[in-house]
């Protein structure tokens, strides 16, 4: 058994915590890896946001044929070169995870460090265990151990849907060929992204969700006029249970399944209709867990949410079931963070690493609005409450909705669905959430997280600047100026 003075696990935002700062304590450096080679660097650079936005772009520029002819222009898209495209993308990302895995492996710099690529489970207090990728298992202890081990897909326990080999977000993007048809099970962030990917370069999607809308967690007027407008772009299939998938013999799949009963109406068929979708490929995209089962934290002492994320205190100490701070540990990102964006997993690390250097000055990482972007088409962007979390909080709220179609912008994008909503305390002007869904909403939303982040009110930012005209921010101030007394 070999003891270091940190162990730290999981190479996302885990990364960037060893430095110069600790050149005075050995660190052992663990990661399982991503994706099914199990590559070094994390999910969002390997499997998740990076390769996802570039595909988004490239379906974008694919997508303009169809958006030209409103504008007088008329164009053909000629081609999709799959393989050309991919290998753009991951081009410049293996490089990247290559040299970062390469760096910390031998550089100089890691010297007080060593990299042990495998699966970390606890088996006692501060105490690990290491399968190891090339075979063997290493035994381990730590004065501090840093947790930040990540998520990875679910896939949900549907007849036949798992011997299918259906793709994930870990799979999907590094395919050898363009599928002609793709049914994507889920209605969050990933579906609807990669819905947008595969779409814009010619597939046929289609989408099972389970609820009434999609991106059910969004506010609702947000959640109902995306299904509105994908009904529009993909083959959308609302309260539907999945009951089955199974693989044709060329290959194919089936999906069959029932609808229900639609709370909220929406449902584009009748409750107890059976529906059967066949496509070339499946993507399941029904969320992803916490990989708090593999580390098996709970040996460690360490408590678990319903959720399956490590609990953790407001400094990020890893909390036991007794609800007190676990000695020593720490965990952030999505092993922590129901949240599961990498900006939230960044600050994060940046808090435990702070603490864990500066244990006399501990800092929170609760204290700013947590955003989240969906790069769909069009785009969606949220920050704070939605309108319904605010009244059931207690609030007195007014709420201001703003068209794109109603700013000079929004006719020169001929944009008929967009809209800017932004929701504020009545009587203190202080902004608690704002959602926009429409062209580079997630630029546009960044005015109104700086707002709430330091604590201006609608009055604050939208009665003390200029505002450029005819630009898209004027969305924006002309929300605020509805709430501005």
């Amino acid at each position: 058994m070999t003891h270091y003075d940190i162990a730290l696990i999981g190479s996302g935002s885990g990364n960037s915590f060893p430095g110069p700062e600790f050149a005075d304590r050995s660190i052992v450096y663990i990661d399982r890896g991503v994706g099914p080679d199990r590559v070094f660097g994390g999910t969002c650079l390997n499997v998740g946001c990076i390769p996802t936005k570039m595909f988004v772009h490239t379906a974008e520029v694919a997508g303009t044929p169809a958006e030209a002819g409103r504008f007088g222009v008329s164009e053909t898209l000629d081609d999709v070169d799959w393989p050309a495209i991919r290998d753009r993308i991951f081009g410049r990302i293996d490089g990247i995870v290559a040299g970062g895995e390469e760096y910390r492996r031998d550089h100089e710099d890691n010297a007080n460090l060593t990299l042990l690529r495998g699966t970390a489970r606890f088996t006692g207090p501060r105490a690990l265990s290491v399968d190891l990728r090339d075979g063997g298992t290493e035994e381990i202890t730590a004065d501090t151990v840093v947790l930040g081990a990540g998520s990875r897909p679910i896939i949900p326990g549907i007849e036949g849907l798992a011997e299918s080999h259906p793709h994930t977000s870990d799979s999907i993007m590094r395919i050898d060929a363009l599928p002609s048809s793709l049914v994507i099970l889920g209605s969050g962030v990933i579906a609807l992204e990669m819905a947008h990917i595969f779409s814009g370069l010619g597939v046929a999607v289609s989408v099972v969700a389970r609820s009434g809308r999609l991106l059910r967690a969004a506010d609702a007027d947000v959640s109902e006029r995306i299904t509105e407008v994908a009904r529009e772009q993909w083959d959308v299939h609302t309260d539907v249970t999945t009951t089955s998938v199974h693989r044709t013999e060329d290959g194919g799949v089936i999906l069959r399944g029932r609808r229900t009963d639609s709370p909220t109406g929406d449902a584009a068929g009748s409750a107890g209709a059976d529906v059967e979708i066949h496509a070339d490929e499946i993507l399941v995209a029904t969320g992803r867990r916490p990989n708090t089962d593999l580390l098996d934290v709970q040996a460690g002492g360490i408590a678990e949410a319903e959720d399956g994320c490590v609990r953790v205190d407001a400094h990020q100490r890893a909390l036991g079931k007794d609800g007190q701070a676990v000695e020593g540990v720490w965990a952030f990102g999505d092993l922590s963070s129901p949240a599961q964006l990498k900006h939230v997993a960044n600050h994060e690390q940046r808090i435990v690493r702070h603490n864990v250097l500066h244990p006399e000055d501990l800092e929170r990482s609760d204290t700013m609005p947590v955003p989240a972007g969906v790069f769909t088409h069009p785009q969606i962007a949220m920050v704070g409450l939605t309108e319904d979390e605010a009244r059931r909080e207690g609030h007195d709220v007014r709420v201001a909705v703003q068209d794109y179609s109603s700013i000079a912008y929004g006719w020169a994008l001929e944009d008929t669905t967009g809209f800017a909503k932004v929701i504020v305390d009545a009587g203190s002007g202080r902004i608690l959430g704002a959602h926009i869904i429409g062209p580079e909403s997630t630029i546009l939303i960044q005015l109104l997280i700086q707002a709430m982040s330091t604590g201006q009110t609608a009055h604050d930012i939208a009665r003390t600047q200029y505002w450029i005209h005819p630009a898209m921010p004027e969305l924006i101030e002309n929300a605020l100026l509805q709430l501005d007394d």
